[in-house]
């Protein structure tokens, strides 16, 4: 059904379907690697971003160590400073250090003073310490003194960037650990909106299972996983609609243990903007394409098929029998060689037809003289068998009248030939009459009884005498006179011949059957052909071919009973 359907569309359809379905498969197949590209190109360039912000946020934590390392070493050897640690007492202390480490220091960062084992002393700089009791990290911390050690703090649910110094102060006979310093920055949102400001990524600290600071929405941050590192790790993640690139690295504390990690997220959402622009410029793009591309495409078309069209016009021009048929050569390209092929095969067809008229006509002469000469045969036999027997016998006077009625009806005959010629030669048939059936073979057989007797073969007519046929009446009295000529030719030994008629609704069935030896299975195919004959003295073979055809010119026909088993058996049809 599909390929009937396809079949049915114009050659023009085809190729602006083809092209579209092109252009089409094109666009697709450039847009998805075009769109690939841009998405690899955009998944890198994020990846690039994020290792960015990562190389700048651990740039701004080294530095803010160091700077913190430096306060603290400066602070710890300072001469009022330890002299106010000695004494260990809080106000003392508060008063000596503080203002030096206001000084120094930036705002919002913490200073801590503690005893050896961790028992803060006096909490200076800034509120973030407040509520911070015992540190144990200094216990920690104390097997790298009287080196500094640096890490991430976590304390009451917040997140330290620590450095502790030891505070040694000279004994008898070595020195001793006075205070230890802790100095160091709160992680807040603020620090964390400081460095996406910088880097243009979003920053999640996370310690102790939970966001401790965020530039993310809250909601966001919290559909983070929950996982522990022990290095960093780069990966796609979604969050809500919004897709990211992440990277987490752990935070270590002042051993090297992982207490939290920071999670650096750059969003996709910029990129799929531009990816949907790129996928609606390509849409315009094919758009405009297909329309460009079917235009041009149906003006080239055009052109092309307009001699296909022509050569399509001339071969139903052809197809009509009109072979003068030209078709304009317009290019000396295929099409144009095409249409010269194709006017040469007009001119070989005209020139074909002629001959073929020619040699008609030879045969159409041949045809008629055959008939003529098949159909005078008969009759002038009769006259010249009369004739002789009239000049070389001494006859009675009935045979004499016998003799020269036979003489008459057969010079009729022959005259009613030749005005059938002349009727066709000038295109004109006889008219139908209405005949009584029984007359028409009478007559028939009339012309044969002569020769009948003396081959001693006996003819029966067996037909009703009312029933009537609107025949051509001596085209179909020469139909029977073959019949029954034929049979008694077929029986020089003498026999019988049998002719019947039945009616049947509205047409009558004739019979004529004879007693003789039937046809040879040889010929018995081909019997209607012209020029098949077989166990004839004389004779072409064209008598029972024109007496099927002037059956067949009535409406009826004429063929063989095969069933016969012995003798032949003709039978006729025709409409009453």
């Amino acid at each position: 059904m599909k390929l009937r359907g396809l079949s049915s569309i114009s050659l023009l359809w085809k190729i602006l379907l083809s092209t579209s379905i092109a252009i089409t498969v094109l666009f697709v197949a450039t847009g998805w690697i075009v769109q690939d590209h841009v998405v690899r190109i955009a998944s890198q360039s994020l990846e690039q971003e994020v290792r960015g912000s990562f190389r700048a946020y651990d740039s701004l934590w080294r530095s803010r160590a160091e700077q913190l390392a430096s306060v603290s070493l400066v602070l710890s050897r300072m001469p009022d400073v330890r002299a106010a640690f000695s004494t260990g007492d809080q106000a003392t202390i508060r008063d000596t250090a503080g203002e030096v480490w206001d000084k120094i220091s930036r705002a919002g960062a913490i200073f801590i003073v503690t005893d050896p084992r961790g028992v803060v002393i006096a909490p200076l700089g800034g509120a973030a310490n407040a509520g911070i009791r015992d540190l144990p990290v200094v216990q920690v911390a104390a097997a790298r003194f009287p080196q500094q050690a640096a890490g991430f703090l976590p304390q009451n649910g917040r997140l330290y960037q620590v450095v502790v110094t030891p505070v040694y102060v000279a004994a008898a006979h070595e020195s001793a650990l006075l205070n230890v310093l802790i100095a160091g920055y709160a992680v807040d949102e603020q620090l964390a909106g400081e460095l996406k400001n910088s880097t243009g990524s979003d920053f999640v600290f996370v310690a102790e299972g939970k966001v401790i600071a965020s530039t993310l929405a809250a909601a966001a941050a919290r559909q983070l996983p929950a996982v522990k590192l022990d290095r960093d790790r780069l990966e796609q993640v979604r969050l809500g609609d919004s897709e990211y690139s992440e990277l987490a690295s752990p935070l270590a504390d002042l051993q090297g243990n992982a207490v939290g990690e920071i999670r650096i997220l750059r969003s996709f959402d910029a990129a799929r903007k531009s990816i949907v622009t790129l996928r609606t410029n390509i849409v315009l793009i094919w758009v405009a394409g297909i329309l460009i591309g079917l235009a041009l495409t149906y003006a080239l078309a055009r052109r092309i098929l307009k001699p296909v069209q022509a050569l399509d016009r001339a071969a139903g021009e052809i197809g009509k029998r009109n072979y003068n048929t030209y078709v304009p050569i317009q290019s000396k390209d295929e099409l144009g060689r095409l249409a010269q092929t194709f006017n040469e095969m007009c001119a070989s067809i005209r020139s074909a037809r002629e001959e073929l008229i020619r040699q008609e006509r030879i045969g159409t002469i041949g045809r008629l003289s055959t008939s003529i000469v098949h159909d005078l045969r008969n009759p002038l036999a009769a006259i010249y068998g009369g004739a002789e027997m009239l000049v070389d016998d001494e006859l009675s006077r009935e045979q004499v009248r016998r003799l020269a009625n036979n003489i008459y009806r057969s010079s009729r005959r022959v005259q009613q030939l030749l005005q059938e010629l002349s009727d066709v030669t000038r295109g004109r048939r006889q008219s139908a009459e209405p005949c009584w059936l029984h007359e028409v073979i009478g007559a028939a057989y009339n012309s044969l009884a002569s020769t009948a007797q003396s081959n001693n073969v006996s003819v029966r007519i067996d037909v009703a005498e009312n029933i009537s046929i609107s025949l051509e009446r001596s085209p179909m009295e020469r139909v029977f006179e073959n019949l029954i000529g034929n049979a008694i030719e077929a029986m020089p030994d003498g026999g019988s011949i049998q002719i019947s008629a039945e009616r049947d609704d509205s047409v009558v069935v004739v019979t004529v059957e004879d007693t003789g030896p039937g046809i040879p299975a040889v010929i018995a195919p081909q019997l209607f052909h012209p020029f098949v004959t077989a166990g004839k003295k004389a004779g072409l073979g064209l008598g029972l071919a024109f007496s099927r055809q002037t059956v067949v010119d009535h409406g009826g026909d004429l063929w063989v009973d095969s069933r016969q088993n012995q003798g032949a058996r003709f039978v006729l049809r025709l409409p009453l």
